[in-house]
């Protein structure tokens, strides 16, 4: 009588095993899913980022902080103006994957006076969100 209840206990065992895998799959399931959802609206957002060129030569002299948040990359910036002109861009927080390379993007904004500049090569995505954070930066001051 022993086998039988071996065999039953042997049967349980695999049917708590399969649950309990079918769980952790579908679990999986869901948790990628939500991953490239939120992959997919970050990169909608990056995309459909308007960047206006703003006119510093109105802008009182001052210091003027401005963020921008796409999920995956976030920046904050603190733009100087002094005589209609942006002295300095201090870039305050810059959260990113690979984009520690478009912090370079600043300089160029100076240095061009517009934020009409070129993206850094491989670093698309972060170069766009700072410059929409000083965009806003500058659209602060009124």
């Amino acid at each position: 009588m022993k086998e039988p209840t071996k065999n039953v206990t042997r049967k349980r065992v695999i049917i708590l095993c399969s649950a309990l895998a079918l769980c952790a799959l579908i679990v999986g399931a869901v948790i990628l899913f939500s991953y490239l959802d939120s992959v997919s609206r970050y990169q909608e957002q990056v995309r459909t980022t308007v960047i206006s060129d703003v006119d510093v030569s109105s802008i009182p002299d001052g210091s003027y902080i401005g963020e921008y948040d796409v999920q995956f990359i976030y920046a904050k910036v603190d733009v100087r103006v002094h005589s209609g002109k942006i002295t300095e861009v201090i870039i305050l927080e810059h959260r990113n994957d690979r984009g520690m390379t478009a912090e370079s993007i600043v300089d160029s904004i100076v240095t061009a006076q517009t934020l009409d500049v070129d993206a850094v090569s491989g670093a698309t995505n972060s170069s766009t969100v700072l410059r929409k954070a000083v965009e806003l930066a500058l659209l602060s001051a009124g």
